[in-house]
């Protein structure tokens, strides 16, 4: 299975430090959403940078191909949401240390 990487931004950086309540019920969806992912076994990790003035997240996964990969991003909540922006590229670990304890 090929990986991929979706990268997202703020599509309004202000909600990165001051979210409405609509943005912020997406970014929990958004959040849970990546939690079904990793409980299913496609997500490998997600996170974002902690700079409020130039934050992005980034989500590794898994997928069959292309079309899938896509089909992963765009059901995301926060990108499908418009909260956030999101652009797929064909990714893959070349170096990994063991799993992070939670």
């Amino acid at each position: 299975m090929a990986q991929w990487l979706y990268r997202i931004v703020p599509s309004r950086p202000a909600m990165v430090t001051d979210p409405t309540p609509e943005e912020g019920r997406i970014v929990g969806d958004h959040f849970q959403y990546l939690v079904d992912l990793r409980d299913r076994g496609v997500l490998i990790l997600a996170g974002r940078t902690q700079d409020a003035g130039d934050t992005f997240g980034i989500t590794i996964f898994e997928a069959d191909d292309e079309a899938s990969a896509r089909g992963v991003m765009e059901a995301d909540p926060g990108v499908a949401g418009g909260v956030f922006l999101a652009t797929l590229h064909p990714y893959r670990i070349a170096v990994a240390r063991e799993a992070l304890e939670e």
